[in-house]
């Protein structure tokens, strides 16, 4: 790497880091100014209010990254490039005999990382806080009782109800299980006070252990039932680990699944997604498996909208910045046109299916983009 190369690379880097931080920081001056009352009430028992506001914040900082990383690397390479151009820079090193594409090559290569790293967020990082992102600031004291979406087990024929859910703790306030299936004397109604998701070990799979049973009355004198091929009811009755007054049901529909605000579903891993959609006791929508192939192109899809905005960079009409800015913001604007109008058709099942509705835009986008990015190489 030469000298001009490292001028240019922490020109582009610092203009990508004042971007993002003058839209953190209005994000969290907008957001703050609401919720102060709650963020100085807890700060006063929780070590300060700059410490309450790191940990309610700082997954909103991740969060904000992976929304506005590919956008923020476009709008740095316009300013890094009008700057070298507005202070001759640009100017002086063409005029030494250097193209446009080896000018641009360190830029391009450190927004590669940048779309790699963004992608390393989303996939290691954001999984583990979206409980934190999906709670609001009056929660940092307590946890507050959530709306519950009732879903159906489709292979034991449950349907999973309740009067709410606490998303953190992962459990169901008042729950009803609707037994749909043949399950003896267990009736067509199994009802407690509380039940808690726990994840499969090696006395049982995954379900949840519900407290308190209120309904069949009788519950420790039924023996555990199920199907032909596995136990869905557990008892005390014969199940050591059962307390009484408590019944465990096995199912593979976890607390999130629950949740009636579906947005923490985009917050899950790549494998999170592809197995809940492989998920047999759960209805996938079509949307559900347009978000899944979205998730799969989303890195390269990010490095060709910045790849988009280099006839706007290598200008031979020496456009003012602002114009170069409001054609960029034109095309960021048609870009998400392409991707929501195929992700909506896709959604709907008209006309694409749903993989192909996530790869219209690649395959409409990336073969311009790579054209572009051959153009420059040759200037």
């Amino acid at each position: 790497m030469t000298k001009i190369d490292r001028y240019i690379l922490i020109l582009f880097l610092r203009t990508t880091l004042v971007c993002f931080c003058s839209i953190a920081g209005i994000f969290v001056v907008f957001h703050a100014f609401t919720s102060l009352d709650d963020l100085v009430r807890q700060g006063q028992s929780d070590g300060g209010l700059l410490r309450v506001m790191a940990r309610y914040y700082g997954p909103y900082m991740l969060l904000l990254f992976d929304w506005t990383g590919a956008i923020i690397v476009l709008m740095s390479l316009l300013f890094t490039i009008g700057w070298l151009r507005r202070t001759g820079e640009l100017t002086a090193t063409l005029a030494a005999g250097i193209s446009h594409g080896r000018i641009l090559r360190p830029i391009l290569v450190a927004a590669f990382l940048i779309v790699v790293v963004q992608f390393v967020n989303r996939e290691f990082f954001l999984p583990n806080h979206r409980d934190s992102l999906a709670m609001k600031t009056k929660e940092l004291e307590r946890e507050t009782q959530h709306p519950m979406l009732p879903c159906d087990d489709r292979t034991s024929g449950i349907l999973i109800e309740g009067a709410g859910i606490l998303p953190r703790s992962k459990r169901i306030i008042k729950p009803s299980f609707r037994l749909e299936g043949d399950y003896k004397d267990f009736g067509d109604l199994l009802t407690g006070e509380t039940a808690q998701w726990t994840a499969a070990n090696a006395d049982h799979p995954s379900g949840y252990l519900v407290d308190g049973i209120t309904r069949p009355d009788l519950i420790d004198s039924l023996a555990s039932t199920g199907t032909k091929d596995r136990t869905i009811l557990y008892t005390s009755l014969d199940s050591q680990w059962v307390g009484p007054k408590q019944c465990f049901v096995a199912t593979t529909i976890n607390a999130e699944l629950l949740q009636a605000d579906q947005s923490t579903s985009r917050l899950v891993s790549l494998p999170e997604l592809a197995a809940r959609v492989k998920n047999p006791a759960v209805h996938s929508s079509a949307s559900v498996q347009v978000l899944l192939h979205e998730r799969i192109i989303r890195p390269p899809l990010d490095y060709a909208l910045i790849l988009l905005g280099l006839p706007m960079v290598i200008n031979r009409k020496d456009r003012n910045l602002f114009v170069m800015i409001g054609v960029a913001i034109g095309t960021v604007l048609f870009f998400f046109a392409i991707k929501t109008l195929a992700g909506a058709l896709g959604g709907a099942g008209y006309l694409l299916s749903p993989s192909m509705a996530a790869w219209v835009p690649l395959l409409v986008l990336g073969p311009v983009a790579y054209v572009r990015l051959r153009d420059i190489e040759t200037l």
